[in-house]
């Protein structure tokens, strides 16, 4: 049996999944999704899931965003991303260069103590944290130059910046863990340089996002 492919509303970095809580009527996917399809407002979408949008991305992270048909495939589809067996793949532009080129990182997650907003990582027992560590893993693969592919299957907050950071290639522009300031000419609405390109499981994938602009800079640098 074929795989469901899934249709996806291409994200732009810089706007919200979505409407953020300052400004309920402002800029995000779901009004987008919504104004392309207003027959989704007739839909009961589980509260969190408005529009049958699957899934949340950073505000600075592009890419796809998966819209599912109706709410009894938003519920099959969620149900795997519990199982965990669904693969997301992003790419991302490092802002350091290592001699590696493959590795994979599994230490837990947890928010920080002092910071909101802020995850950590696990170093060690006693690493400061607020409450429970949650599992995590991400596996690493160059691309090309400082492009980088990053493969998930579990979902944490800022995971892949975390565990990016905590593996010697932060992201470029991502201060909030050591990658540094944006570029000058970085495209508008990009902080950091993370692109979700999809995610695929036994029965399920993604249709394909065009990749932003910045993927053939980020091989030749």
């Amino acid at each position: 049996m074929a795989a469901v492919v899934l249709r996806t509303h291409r994200k732009p970095a810089g706007i919200p999944v979505f409407p953020p809580h300052a400004d309920p009527g402002g800029d995000c996917v779901l009004s987008r999704v919504m104004a392309e399809e207003p027959w989704r407002a007739e839909l009961a979408w589980p509260a969190g899931f408005e529009g049958g949008l699957a899934h949340r991305l950073d505000v600075s992270t592009s890419g796809a965003v998966a819209v599912a048909a109706d709410p009894d495939q938003l519920a099959w589809l969620r149900a795997r991303f519990t199982a965990k067996e669904l693969r997301k793949t992003y790419l991302l532009w490092a802002a350091k260069e290592v001699s590696w080129s493959e590795h994979r990182c599994d230490r837990p997650l947890a928010h920080d103590r002092k910071h909101r907003g802020r995850m950590v990582v696990q170093r060690g027992p006693n690493t400061p944290h607020r409450g429970r560590w949650m599992a995590a893993s991400t596996s690493f693969r160059r691309v090309q130059g400082r492009l980088w592919r990053a493969e998930i299957r579990t979902g944490v907050t800022h995971q892949i910046r975390l565990h990016a950071a905590f593996v010697g290639i932060p992201i470029l522009g991502d201060r909030r863990y050591g990658g540094g300031a944006t570029p000058p000419d970085a495209p508008r609405g990009t902080d950091f340089f993370l692109h979700h390109a999809g995610f695929e499981g036994p029965d399920v994938t993604t249709r394909p996002v065009a990749d932003p602009e910045w993927i053939t800079r980020a091989a030749q640098s």
